[in-house]
C-alpha cells in the first residue's frame, strides 16, 4: 500500500446548516474480525442514514486514514463478483483497524453510483448483452455517476477529522471531497484482485472513468 501525495486544494467554508448538514443519531461499540470499532449513525438532510466505523481517537487528526465507501448491497452483503466493492470495504476496515486511527464512512443511497438498486440490476441486464457500465447507465437515461459526497464531508467534520489520507483508486473522489472542504493529503490505492466476472467492469473504470487501476490485469 503506497500513498500518493495529493496537491492541496482550496477549502471552501463549511456549511453546518446547509444541505450538507448531518445529525448524529446513535453510537455503539462494534467488535469486528479486524478489531473493535465505534459505529456512529447519522441522518442527512435528504433523509438518508449513513454510518461511520471509527478506529481510535480521530478528533483533530489531519492525516487520518479514511475510506469513503458507497453502498453496494450486491457486493458488500452478497459477495457479488461483478464488482470490487465488497473486497474494498473489507480491506478498508482491515487497514483502518490495523492502523488504529481512522474511519470508514459508509454512504447509503449510493447504490449503482447513485442510480439505485433496481436501476443497477437493469443496468446489469444491459451489460450482459454487451454494454459496459458507462453505456448501460446512459442507455437507461441515467447518469454515469450521480453520487454526492457532501454528507460524507459533514460526517468527517462532526468527527473532528481535519485532513485525510483517502483510500481510493478514483481521482474524481479526491476532487469531489476537496470541493466539500475536505483536505486530502494523500491518495492510498485500494486495488483488489480481479476476477473474470469483474475484469471488464474494472477495465471500464480505468479506461472511461479515470480510475487508477494499472495492475488489474495481473491481479487475478
Amino acid at each position: 500500500m503506497t500513498a500518493e501525495a495529493v496537491a492541496p486544494a482550496p477549502r471552501p467554508p463549511a456549511r453546518p446548516d446547509g444541505p450538507e448538514a448531518v445529525r448524529r443519531l446513535a453510537e455503539a461499540r462494534i467488535p469486528t474480525v479486524h478489531g473493535e470499532l465505534r459505529c456512529l449513525a447519522y441522518a442527512a438532510a435528504d433523509g438518508a442514514e449513513h454510518l461511520a466505523f471509527v478506529a481510535g481517537e480521530v478528533a483533530g487528526a489531519d492525516d487520518a486514514l479514511v475510506r469513503m465507501h458507497s453502498e453496494c448491497a450486491t457486493g458488500d452483503l452478497m459477495g457479488s463478483l461483478r464488482c470490487d466493492c465488497g473486497g474494498q470495504l473489507d480491506e478498508a476496515l482491515r487497514l483502518v483497524a490495523g492502523e488504529g486511527r481512522g474511519a470508514v464512512i459508509y454512504l447509503r443511497g449510493h447504490e449503482g453510483r447513485g442510480i439505485g438498486i433496481a436501476a443497477k440490476l437493469r443496468a446489469y441486464q444491459l451489460q450482459d448483452t454487451g454494454l459496459d457500465t458507462v453505456d448501460a447507465n446512459l442507455a437507461l437515461g441515467l447518469p454515469v455517476d450521480g453520487r454526492d459526497y457532501g454528507a460524507g464531508a459533514a460526517i468527517l467534520r462532526d468527527l473532528g477529522i481535519a485532513g485525510v489520507r483517502l483510500l481510493t483508486n478514483n481521482p474524481d473522489k479526491v476532487a469531489a471531497l476537496a470541493r466539500h472542504g475536505v483536505r486530502v493529503s494523500a491518495r492510498v490505492p485500494l486495488v483488489m484482485p480481479s476476477h473474470h466476472e469483474s475484469l471488464r467492469y474494472l477495465r471500464t473504470k480505468r479506461s472511461r472513468m479515470g480510475h487508477l487501476l494499472d495492475d488489474i490485469d495481473e491481479a487475478g
